[in-house]
């Protein structure tokens, strides 16, 4: 079977993804980087198949995806609904979050991603 998680070839863009990381994912990521939040790890810039994915918790089989204002117009949502598709057929699940959310009101993105963790265990 196929490797379809954190694939070698796609090392280096994991890692300029990590390291160019927008505000937004840096705020998140001290929320959940050390099991932080509710004792799960998270790992970042982490790929399924040919996408990598903002956030990602094996033990939930969860992403979390930030969006940005590229995330706004119709093409762009349009890929965004196919990506997720795909990585949904791998039994993943994705938490979708705006930038704004994270900057305008971070507790209650926890209190949602809390939500998440509660059905999902």
């Amino acid at each position: 079977m196929p490797q379809v998680y954190n694939k070698p070839e796609m090392k280096n863009i994991r890692k300029v993804l990590r390291n160019n990381a927008p505000t937004a994912e840096r705020i998140l990521w001290q929320q959940l980087k050390g099991k932080n939040f509710n004792g799960l790890k998270f790992r970042r810039q982490y790929s399924i198949d040919r996408y990598v994915v903002d956030f990602y918790c094996a033990e939930l089989r969860l992403a979390i995806e930030l969006d940005g204002e590229t995330h706004l117009g119709q093409e762009q949502q349009e890929k965004d609904r196919f990506r997720q598709n795909e990585i949904e057929k791998t039994g993943i699940r994705i938490a979708r979050f705006r930038n704004t959310d994270i900057f305008n009101n971070l507790e209650g993105v926890l209190n949602r991603l809390d939500e998440y963790v509660k059905k999902l265990r």
